[in-house]
Formats: C-alpha cells, sequence, structure tokens
C-alpha cells in the first residue's frame, strides 16, 4: 500500500505526522515531506487515522 499526498491540498497542519511519523515529517516552515510512501499492513491503521485526521483531505491510500 501507499501513502499518497495531493500537494496542491496539503496547508501544512501536520496532523498525520502526529499519526505516522515514521512516513512523514513537518519542518519549522510548515513544509511536509513524505519520508516512505509506502506501508504494510502494521501501519494500516495509524495510516488510515492520519488520512481521516488531514483537515484539508490532501492524503489518500492507494495500490
Amino acid at each position: 500500500m501507499k501513502l499518497h499526498v495531493e500537494w496542491t491540498e496539503c496547508e501544512g497542519h501536520g496532523m498525520c505526522v502526529q499519526h505516522v511519523p515514521e512516513l512523514v515529517d513537518l519542518d519549522d516552515e510548515g513544509t511536509l515531506t513524505l519520508l516512505r510512501e509506502d506501508f504494510g499492513e502494521p501501519e494500516a491503521a495509524a495510516v488510515r487515522s492520519a488520512v481521516a485526521a488531514c483537515p484539508k483531505a490532501a492524503l489518500s491510500i492507494g495500490e
């Protein structure tokens, strides 16, 4: 599975970082960095939580 970021929608709120800090990071200027897009079943619940928490719906899960 892969975590996708719609970069034009992301405003750097950082809600996703709280759920999956191993996949995404937010710098001091509020710029999101995708550390790794691939994730496995053990991380799936946390990734779904991150997707749901995004106030701009900038995250999605794909294959």
